[in-house]
């Protein structure tokens, strides 16, 4: 087979497209990071152990970054909980899931996956996902096997890496920057493999950029499966383009997500913080003029009489002597008049309208609703309103973050014999994944009062004529109404029983 490996320079070359592509990007980021998260970002050349000075006369008022938080927190448990059950595995038709053995099978790979997750840092690196999707619309993380635990995780932050899309607007292309002293180079690709200039640097605990590219293979063969042809391609280069490693990937590694796109061909989103960052920082500025007030309220400027000996005591109890006997010493300069309550209700104000951008209203709304008169069936309906406010979100998270992760996890763990093997009567479908978590059910629910209506409406007509009830069929509507709440199908004796 013809070797069309692209050139060393070629790598260079792809790597400078995709970040001229992100060059655009990187002033509003800087910004979202300066405002929302100071502690996120990765810009300018930075190296790691580098602390960045944050800038508390910007960051006077915290209540936008606890509004992240907030948003992080609920979609960890709404979305991805790692104390609930949060997807469930069948086959598509539904009935091959109920064959002898499958449903064993199907439920022994989801609870081997669930302790993979817990046991790897998935969850938290799902947490950090969470934060960075909400302020700057884009978030990715890399997952990898691990011998041990099957499975790990390398979280990026906004600033590091650099996206690019298919003809379907899918990311298939990644590149980002780290940086290695000589002794981890060595420890991670090799004493062959490394530039013999690096070898006799003075200054071995110096850190030297690395480039790594994840792109689709152009010499991708089903035949030959070796690391270097396989469908995506892995490389490792130095900044001056000496290649350090050469692989592949059987499937896109990386895990990226948007928020939003305003089209089709962005390679990244946006977020909530895109549209609030204008309100954070006239809130920023608004709590700055309300402590310029109340200094001036406790501390105001003040006019000297020219007869005033020495320096003027300011302090309480203070004595300050001048010569004179009709004009006041010191006396203010002018009064200050500060209406602190419309101050802070206008702050109060723009507070509330961020955290509504954050949906942080619609999670802690909940926390603090009184059920103290209302039933339960009235509590679970007003929970599954609030939660359906995300519903367009979940979509977009379901085909560019769980899916994949599900997908990938799945075949790292089955390759490296974590998994049971499959039934033969299942081999070569196609597993489908039902997600349950809480936003999940909200939305699955919100059909089930349609259901219900349905039910009583044709119970209506069978009173009247008997012959109506005989076309309902009510175990199918068991079994929808039971999946729109996300009870277990387990629950439900097979027709044979």
């Amino acid at each position: 087979m013809k070797n069309n490996i692209q050139p060393k320079t070629d790598y260079l070359r792809l790597y400078g497209e995709l970040k001229s592509e992100r060059a655009t990007w990187l002033p509003a980021w800087k910004d979202l990071c300066a405002y929302l998260a100071p502690t996120r970002g990765f810009f300018d050349g930075q190296t790691p152990n580098q602390g960045r000075r944050l800038d508390h006369k910007t960051l006077l008022d915290s209540d936008p970054c606890l509004a992240v938080e907030i948003l992080s927190a609920g979609m960890m448990s709404g979305l991805t909980s790692p104390a609930r059950s949060w997807f469930d595995l069948g086959l598509a038709p539904r009935e091959l899931s109920d064959a002898p053995g499958v449903r064993e099978w199907l439920t022994e790979v989801k609870k081997r996956l669930e302790d993979a997750f817990a046991a790897s840092n998935v969850y938290s690196t799902l947490h950090m996902f969470y934060q960075e999707i909400a302020v700057f619309g884009t978030a990715a993380f890399l997952l990898e096997e691990d011998p041990q635990k099957g499975i790990r995780c390398r979280p990026f932050t906004i600033g590091e890496y650099c996206l690019g899309t298919d003809s379907l607007g899918r990311v298939n292309r990644f590149g980002r920057e780290f940086f290695l002293t000589v002794p981890q180079m060595r420890e991670a690709f090799g004493l062959e493999n490394l530039p013999p200039s690096l070898l006799v640097s003075s200054a071995p605990n110096r850190y030297h950029k690395i480039i790594h590219l994840i792109l689709p293979n152009k010499d991708y063969s089903r035949e030959c499966l070796d690391n270097r042809r396989m469908p995506y391609l892995s490389v490792y280069l130095t900044e001056s383009g000496h290649l350090l490693r050469q692989s592949g990937y059987r499937e896109f590694p990386v895990i990226a997500a948007r928020w939003e796109v305003k089209h089709a061909a962005d390679a990244y989103g946006r977020g909530p913080g895109w549209k609030c960052l204008g309100d954070v920082k006239m809130l920023q500025k608004m709590q700055k003029a309300k402590l310029v007030a109340l200094d001036k309220n406790t501390n105001p400027p003040v006019m000297v009489s020219a007869n005033v000996q020495g320096e003027v005591n300011l302090l309480p109890g203070g004595i300050t002597r001048y010569n004179g006997t009709t004009d006041a010493a010191v006396k203010p300069a002018y009064q200050v008049q500060a209406d602190l309550s419309s101050l802070e209700n206008a702050i109060s104000s723009v507070r509330s309208t961020v955290r509504a951008q954050f949906f942080a209203d619609v999670f802690l709304m909940l926390s603090a609703q009184n059920y103290s008169n209302m039933t339960a069936a009235e509590v679970a309906e007003r929970h599954q309103e609030k939660m359906l406010v995300l519903g367009p979100v979940l979509e977009r998270l379901k085909n560019e973050l769980l899916d994949p992760l599900i997908d990938r996890a799945f075949a790292l763990l089955y390759r490296q014999g974590f998994l049971p093997p499959a039934p033969e009567s299942v081999q070569g479908l196609k597993m489908k994944v039902e997600y349950v978590s809480l936003i999940a059910r909200a939305q699955k629910a919100a059909g089930l009062s349609s259901l219900v209506q349905g039910i009583n409406y044709a119970a209506t007509l069978t009173a009247a004529n008997p012959q109506v009830g005989e076309r309902v069929d009510y175990n199918r509507a068991l079994e929808e109404g039971l999946n729109a709440l996300g009870v277990a199908p387990a629950l439900l004796k097979n027709s044979e029983k």
